[in-house]
């Protein structure tokens, strides 16, 4: 299996871990009091049940960390340890809109992403953290929160801006059968009703739209250590629709289970549901380990075609000095395997047909520097996709010069660079390269993916318009990201 020149950078990479993992206790300190959060990372009585990234969102951390208490030794989940500094988890050690009854939240993501490809159009494709190019972007406005009363909990998140728009679209579920489904649900980022139960160290049953566990990086961008995923997260669901059940049966140990309409779908395809699992098990403050998978049929006209994914991330933060000019350094490693049988392909080929198979692993490195202040992240990935069938399709173009058929391939890798300022919990300023490559033409060139007269190809163009890929694109993002 070749991947071009983004094999190159796995060597450094691995020779990064190694580096990492010399000294990794030694170099680990206990935190001291000063150091502990302000609030509990998971909080099943209330919203609060973020796995990996807070309390409830373990793969994908959930748009908003619930309910926030005072962190103490009562047994409730992963509330004994400060999960601030994880990849894809809530910074903040306090929440300012906190109360009784209600915990709320307002997000702001805007961005400015300035491509070398210079598109005519200003349009950026293949991903789901930036939308368009040479602008100032309002990616993303989520405001809400989660009510939590006795044992009875629920959360309303809702999403404006580019990304309302930019993740829906690759969920074409709405179109089956009656009623707008698009329109219904895409300016909903997370919403769901519950109930809580006093039994082990919690169990909840949530029953609504929720954040995916697939990925590990969260949908809220002020929760990551970068801004453009990787293929591993930025190629996988960022929601699900239907039912979780979270068991907690330690304060180190979380077991959910999925019952949902499909793969980052509104609806089903076909006619049976998506099912899943996620483990989140944090033995100590500084390693998180998230395992993911997921059974379901996902394939338009397709019943016979089953699709199987595993996700599975590890987090070790390998320093812990307060006070010091590098106060602290971790790393996150996450690996995907995932395919589709039946209806004409087979896993990885044979008289069934084609392969159709997913292939993918990230891996980031993080420093904090002076008193937390500043963040610095390298980091990137590679996926390999024979039959293209979780590729992001580049908008309007599919089908025409952009093909997503059993047998065509898609290998790609990408590196980036991140520096985040961070005076405070609320606030993060950001700068970013980032630099992606593919084995076919995917990334918008100079003459862009729509025509000069607007139309989308799909859409019919008079002018007979195609569309400009390109095999590579360099990237530098900046954003600002407020967060109550």
């Amino acid at each position: 299996m070749k991947y071009g020149h983004g094999m190159k950078i796995f060597p450094l990479l691995a020779f990064s871990v190694l580096l990492s993992l010399r000294g990794a206790f030694a170099a680990e300190k206990p935190a001291p009091e000063a150091d502990k959060p302000a609030m509990a990372v998971d909080k099943p009585a209330q919203a609060a049940d973020k796995p990996v990234l807070t309390d409830d969102k373990p793969a994908q951390a959930t748009v908003d960390t619930a309910a926030t208490q005072s962190a103490d030794t009562s047994g409730d989940p992963f509330a004994w340890g400060d999960f601030t500094w994880l990849n894809g988890n809530d910074r903040r050690h306090s929440t300012p809109l906190d109360t009784k009854y209600f915990t709320g939240s307002l997000m702001v993501d805007v961005n400015y992403n300035y491509s070398f490809n210079h598109p005519v159009d200003h349009t950026n494709v293949g991903s789901t953290a930036t939308f368009r190019e040479g602008e100032i972007d309002l990616s993303f406005v989520g405001f809400g929160g989660d009510f939590h009363y006795g044992n009875t909990r629920g959360r309303l998140f809702l999403q404006l801006g580019t990304r309302a728009t930019g993740v829906p679209r690759n969920d074409n579920s709405a179109y089956r059968g009656q009623f707008d489904l698009f329109d219904a649900y895409r300016y909903i980022s997370e919403a769901y009703g519950g109930y809580h139960w006093d039994t082990w160290h919690g169990i909840n049953l949530d029953v609504g739209i929720f954040m995916s566990y697939v990925g590990l990086m969260s949908y809220a961008n002020c929760e990551n250590w970068s801004y453009q995923p990787s293929y591993t997260s930025d190629n996988t669901p960022w929601f699900f629709h239907g039912a979780r059940l979270q068991t907690f049966p330690s304060d180190r140990l979380k077991v959910e289970l999925w019952l949902i309409n499909g793969w980052q779908t509104y609806g089903m395809f076909n006619e049976q549901p998506g099912m899943g699992y996620q483990v989140l098990y944090r033995p100590q403050e500084w390693v998180s380990l998230v395992f993911n998978g997921y059974v379901g049929w996902d394939t338009p006209a397709m019943a016979g075609r089953r699709r199987v994914h595993s996700d599975n991330s590890v987090l070790i933060r390998y320093r812990h000095e307060p006070g010091h000019f590098i106060s602290k350094a971790a790393f996150s490693i996450t690996g995907d395997l995932g395919f589709e049988s039946g209806d004409g392909v087979t896993p990885f080929g044979g008289a069934g047909g084609p392969a159709q198979n997913f292939i993918s692993a990230m891996f980031y490195h993080r420093l904090w520097f002076t008193d937390e202040q500043f963040g610095w992240t390298f980091g990137g990935g590679f996926m390999h996709n024979p039959g293209r069938y979780l590729v992001l399709t580049p908008t309007g173009v599919a089908g025409q010069v952009f093909t997503e058929n059993p047998g065509d391939k898609f290998d790609a890798w990408d590196f980036s660079t991140t520096l985040q300022y961070m005076p405070n919990d609320f606030v993060t300023w950001l700068v970013e390269l980032v630099h992606r490559e593919a084995n076919v033409p995917y990334f918008a060139g100079s003459g862009g993916v729509t025509s000069p007269n607007g139309y989308n190809p799909p859409l019919g163009d008079p002018t007979n318009f195609t569309p400009d890929l390109v095999k590579h694109e360099t990237r530098v993002i900046l954003a600002l990201m407020v967060r109550f």
